[in-house]
């Protein structure tokens, strides 16, 4: 990740507080403070449904500092302190009214790592998985792997005592947690470990007046109890484990700033065993049975959370079964008596199996048929044979209360997960959503229960307490926080003397039908839960886009999430106050590339680009002098082409014409072609009947001609008629991404006056095209048919080949390609088709994923030349320098654009190659 990456005019302008406390902090701490608007809108939220707004935020860069900020908010009449880590957690415990310390920016690094203790020593913010790819060379992993392995920090993990699916054989991050550097809010710096080692004054001798209660307040027989403080582990018989006792205390009692944790060989030949089951209840009794066989995973969901996806043996649910060797899965599959099973041994098979779980905490928020469903009983967790009895129980409570939900989860743990369609926006729904927690509460509890199985307590469950644990041992936890934290500023209101349940929702203020100012893409935001795949860092691989300026610069408000946060603070009104005209969010949005990435990869299908382009148009509207200029050239280049032609050549040689047209001196512009595309076609003569419309997108007609010619060669040997519209034609792309709404509305009209009586498929060459027209236009345009007709009719290059010429043979080019995938291809169209048109051609090799960082005009644009070509080094340039003498493929022209302005290659479209491969053939 290119964490020094700074776009120019974003640096947050602060907001002092009267009390002086920010400048005090950066007196105090060389790492950074930050309490500015956007800082603080970024962090009213984690991944629940809580919202607290704090002061500021700082990123310490050390132990020093974390001891620092301490001392400063200690003496601004104790200030609260939450530390955060990757923000995913699911009750509302990273998010705080004070300062919050995000530990991700500098306390990220690996202090060393030792195989042969098979121990590493880690700082808290480091994302779990660079840890495992660290450890992964030395046949060694962290056992603990939650589903947001690719973004959670150790830090977070052992605030919350994370799980995860290999908890079943490896534990939880508390049974991982060898010992713990800790400062506390009074200023202590502990070193914690067992034998009662690091306790705090006091902490032995409460334990010691109370160890009846501690022998007989906690329920036996729950691998997955996260409920509360685990004070069990100060038990002499269990080795006064101070460190374990920390672990879940969910920042409460101190804030790590090191961890020595131990390390687990990885399975030698790790083997998928999914097993399918009648429906739920069937795998969930089955689940308990499958432990004695050592599986790694005992992983359960049902057909409501999978949907369709392939690869699945017979059934209504299934148990995801991971064991070590292909004897360890027959005997599995012998023992399970199960309908079906298919054992994967294939680890790219495994991969995309486990990525449908993975996603489940996202995709769970969208119910089959439509509506959202949202956290709020996350996790809970009963013992594992009790675990088929609980769900037919919780869904007739379900039922009960007319809510869906749809349970999935570690099933080998008892551990159970589901998003609940809770009415979360007015004040009966809130009113249910108490009733239904306190009755879940209950359900828990006579089944011997854990109100929390994974992800903590926090502000979801915390007042919930007393009914799994009692009076007297929530009385306990009291007592334990004021030893730790007498002056109880770390993460107040969590987990002890906690605030109602159903207080402080982020929901509240959001209008139930979007309008006003902002209101309407605010709650279209509130979609986001906070799972952060989008801050996954770069470099990547595989075929994924989001979040491309996320990976290019660290930022948090460059990512998905950060954006929909600043929209939904924008619509509440109280952090951002400005609405449409906040220089915030505009900010934000600057370095959002509309690669559409996020409307398929993001869980929940956030679809960043629209709310940009919607933003956008209000952000200007009236102010038209206050657009870029850019946005008047190249956002309405179709107009300027269609109208001046090849003469934009000479204007654009001119001096100055670049400042003057908005664009960066450090791009060329595209030449315009001597002969458009129209042109050309209108000139050749064919006699076949039209089976086909082809459209002349702007870029193919007036800047690749070419692409254009090859595809007509290509269609008609396949014994495809072409015909194009009978006029000028746009999707209105530019006008979208550039948030001039009104105007792309026009173009569109215009175009559906022109295509209104075409019928029969409709290709584009263009993906970005093809994307608007299948997607922008229906939604700008729902209440003309003509619209969705349109929309319905599109089709790519390789699927018109697919569908109405499948007994064609392209010709065979026998050579490997690489290059890449289009964004919006990637997010919109998708690749099927032209994956297997390219294995037909004999095109061997994978495109790269990713974003090529052009962006039709995002490249272009003055302060983002950096950023963009940081983008295209994340998968495309690697992808080119990796290949020899490589056949370049990329269908975008931006992408074409993009390989050309920095390497020696020329990308070239799938038609163009198949076409020459047609002359070859001569």
């Amino acid at each position: 990740m290119r964490r020094g990456l700074r776009h120019p005019g974003l640096v947050g302008r602060h907001q002092e507080d009267p009390s002086g406390l920010a400048s005090d902090l950066r007196a105090a701490v060389a790492g950074d403070v930050d309490f500015s608007v956007t800082a603080r809108a970024l962090t009213t939220m984690d991944a629940s449904n809580y919202r607290r707004v704090p002061a500021g935020t700082v990123a310490p860069r050390d132990a020093a500092d974390v001891a620092a900020v301490l001392e400063v908010c200690r003496a601004h009449g104790t200030t609260p302190v939450v530390a955060r880590g990757a923000g995913t957690s699911i009750a509302g415990q990273a998010t705080g009214t004070g300062v919050v310390l995000d530990l991700t920016r500098h306390m990220d690094g690996i202090v060393s790592l030792d195989p042969s203790a098979r121990t590493a020593v880690v700082r808290p913010g480091l994302v779990l998985d660079r840890l495992r790819a660290a450890a992964r060379p030395h046949g060694l992993t962290f056992g603990p792997d939650p589903s947001t392995h690719s973004r959670c920090t150790l830090g977070g993990m052992i605030g919350n005592n994370a799980c995860g699916a290999h908890s079943v054989a490896w534990g939880t991050t508390a049974d991982n947690v060898r010992s713990l550097d800790v400062v506390t809010y009074g200023g202590a710096a502990l070193t914690l470990g067992r034998d009662g080692r690091g306790a705090p004054d006091g902490l032995l001798g409460l334990v010691d007046r109370n160890l009846a209660l501690l022998r007989t307040g906690y329920p036996a027989g729950l691998p997955r109890r996260i409920s509360g403080y685990a004070l069990d582990a100060l038990l002499p018989e269990r080795g006064v484990d101070v460190v374990r006792s920390f672990c879940g205390s969910e920042g409460t009692l101190g804030v790590v700033t090191e961890a020595t944790v131990a390390l687990v060989p990885l399975p030698a030949e790790p083997v998928l065993v999914v097993l399918g089951y009648a429906d739920e209840s069937a795998a969930a009794d089955a689940a308990a049975g499958l432990l004695p066989y050592g599986p790694l995973t005992v992983e359960g969901m049902a057909a409501d959370l999978v949907r369709g996806a392939s690869g699945l043996p017979r059934g209504g649910a299934w148990l995801f079964c991971e064991v070590d060797g292909a004897g360890a899965a027959a005997r599995l599959v012998r023992a399970a008596d199960a309908l079906d099973a298919a054992v994967v041994r294939d680890p790219a098979g495994q991969r995309a199996l486990w990525r449908i779980r993975e996603d489940a905490a996202g995709t769970a928020t969208r119910l089959p048929g439509g509506g959202d469903a949202w956290p709020g009983w996350e996790d809970c967790a009963v013992p594992p044979a009790r675990l088929g009895a609980y769900l037919r129980d919780f869904r007739a409570l379900l039922a009960e209360f007319g809510l869906r939900g749809v349970p999935y989860g570690h099933f080998g743990d008892g551990c159970v997960h589901v998003r609940i369609d809770f009415d979360l926006w007015t004040e009966p729904g809130v009113r249910d959503f108490r009733r239904f927690s306190e009755a879940v509460a209950d359900l828990v509890v006579a089944h011997g229960g854990s109100l929390s199985g994974e992800h903590g307590d926090g502000r979801a469950r915390a007042e919930l307490l007393p009914r799994m644990y009692g009076d007297e041992l929530v009385g306990l936890f009291g007592a334990v926080k004021d030893v730790w934290d007498p002056d109880g500023g770390l993460n107040p209101g969590t987990l002890v003397r906690p605030e109602p349940l159903d207080s402080g929702l982020r929901f509240t203020g959001l209008p139930v039908v979007g309008t006003g100012t902002g209101s309407g893409v605010g709650r279209a935001a509130a979609r986001c839960v906070g799972v952060a795949k989008c801050r996954v860092a770069g470099p990547s691989t595989g075929p994924g886009v989001m979040c491309p300026s996320y990976r290019a610069t660290g930022e948090e408000k460059h990512s998905t999430r950060g954006r929909a946060r600043l929209l939904h603070e924008m619509a509440l009104g109280e952090v951002i106050t400005d609405g449409w005209r906040s220089e915030e969010v505009r900010d934000a949005l600057d370095l959002c590339l509309s690669c559409k990435g996020c409307r398929s990869d993001c869980p929940v299908g956030v679809d960043m680009a629209a709310y940009k382009a919607e933003f956008l148009d209000r952000h200007y509207a009236r102010r038209p002098l206050a657009r870029p200029r850019s946005h008047w050239t190249m956002g309405r280049l179709p107009g300027w082409l269609a109208r001046f032609g090849r003469g934009l050549n000479a204007a654009m040689a001119l001096p100055f014409a670049a400042r003057l047209a908005g664009v960066t001196p450090e791009r060329a512009m595209p030449r315009v072609a001597e002969r458009s595309f129209v042109s050309w076609f209108a000139e050749r003569a064919s006699n076949r009947t039209p089976a086909l419309t082809l459209w002349p997108d702007t870029f193919t007609n007036h800047l690749a001609p070419e692409v254009g010619e090859a595809a007509v060669r290509v269609l008609e040997d396949a014994g495809l008629g072409v015909e194009l519209p009978p006029g000028r034609v746009c999707c209105g792309l530019t006008y979208v991404s550039t948030g001039q709404l009104g105007a792309a509305r026009k173009v569109m009209l215009r175009t559906l006056d022109v295509t209104g009586e075409l019928t029969g498929p409709v290709v584009v060459l263009e993906p970005s095209c093809a994307a608007t027209l299948r997607t922008d236009l229906p939604e700008l345009l729902p209440d003309d048919p003509r619209a969705a007709r349109l929309a319905s009719s599109v089709v790519t290059f390789a699927e018109a080949l697919e569908t109405l010429a499948p007994d064609w043979t392209p010709p065979r080019l026998d050579r490997p390609v690489t290059g890449q995938t289009h964004c919006h291809q990637h997010a919109v169209l998708g690749d099927g088709a032209d994956r297997r048109l390219r294995e037909r051609a004999g095109l061997t090799g994978e495109l790269a994923g990713g974003c090529c960082g052009l962006a039709g005009n995002f490249g272009f644009e003055p302060g983002h030349y950096e950023v963009s070509v940081a983008c295209a080094e994340d998968q495309l340039l690697p992808a080119l320098r990796a290949a020899e003498h490589p056949t370049v493929l990329a269908d975008g022209f931006s992408c074409r654009t993009q390989i050309a302005d920095l390497t020696d290659h020329r990308g070239r479209h799938l038609a163009e190659l198949l076409a020459e491969g047609l002359g070859e053939g001569l």
